[in-house]
């Protein structure tokens, strides 16, 4: 394991229950997530989770009657993930696992792979190119394949919800701001080590792995960069502007408005 894996290995075992706790709730990238899921992932069908965290997705899924496997780096989010599974009422297959290291799993193949966690953090693109490579392996013929990524514009909004103060304080955040001015990846440190791609090259990067563009919709629509207002408003309010955050979270002018992105395919 590289030095930068182990230092997501090592934030996710820390942070387990902090990302448990970021979907809980009502997550706007999480719900409409769920309702975009549900368009192509049917009761019965089979689910592999690559990078999961602590099975957010995995438990919601199977509790719609799928047969869920989970594989995550952190052993912290599995803890979370069986436990959470249990107190939920759902079985799910769990284990660690690297997803550029899958051969040592005993895995099959899947009706819909998700791979959605580990693009974040693989910071070179060969290593991003290996991990698409390697779940489209486990995925069957006619099968929906879910790549999540972090847009390069999702810094941004963080900073300007939680830390305008940032550009004053903090020298590093340059880095990410002339990329991010140059419109090019930026990889190296945030949360933990990750990667913030460009919205436009999020297609261009899928285009080499053979499969039919289904969508390309942001995770959390239009409501990201008003989230700390919005989620002060009531649940009626809420479930109402998720309805018309669904209707226009495929609209390539809104993508940005989006912290995180999901481009589906069909081998």
């Amino acid at each position: 394991m590289n030095k930068d894996i182990e230092i997501v290995k090592q934030y996710y075992d820390e942070f387990a229950e902090k990302e448990w706790l970021r979907l809980s709730g009502v997550s706007f990238e999480f719900e409409i997530t769920l309702r975009m899921m549900k368009r192509y992932i049917k009761p019965g069908d089979s689910v592999l989770d690559l990078g999961g965290g602590p099975g957010r997705y995995s438990i919601a899924l199977a509790q719609m009657g799928c047969d869920v496997t989970l594989v995550d780096l952190s052993d912290g989010n599995i803890e979370v993930a069986r436990r959470e599974a249990k107190n939920a009422g759902v079985k799910i297959h769990s284990m660690t696992g690297n997803v550029l290291e899958l051969e040592t799993l005993p895995l099959t193949e899947y009706d819909h792979v998700l791979l959605m966690g580990p693009l974040y953090h693989l910071l070179e693109e060969e290593d991003r190119i290996q991990a698409v490579h390697a779940s489209l392996h486990y995925l069957k013929p006619k099968g929906f394949l879910f790549v999540s990524f972090i847009q390069l514009f999702a810094g941004l909004i963080y900073y300007m919800q939680y830390a305008p103060d940032a550009l004053l304080q903090e020298p590093d955040l340059q880095e990410y701001l002339e990329d991010l001015y140059q419109d090019k990846p930026y990889t190296g440190n945030a949360f933990t080590k990750a990667c913030f791609l460009p919205q436009k090259k999020i297609v261009p990067f899928m285009s080499q792995f053979g499969l039919q563009q289904v969508t390309l919709f942001g995770q959390e629509s239009i409501l990201a960069p008003q989230k700390p207002a919005m989620m002060k408003m009531s649940e009626e309010a809420i479930s109402l502007w998720l309805d018309v955050a669904e209707r226009l979270c495929e609209r390539e002018e809104f993508l940005s408005y989006a912290e995180h992105a999901i481009f589906i395919g069909r081998k």
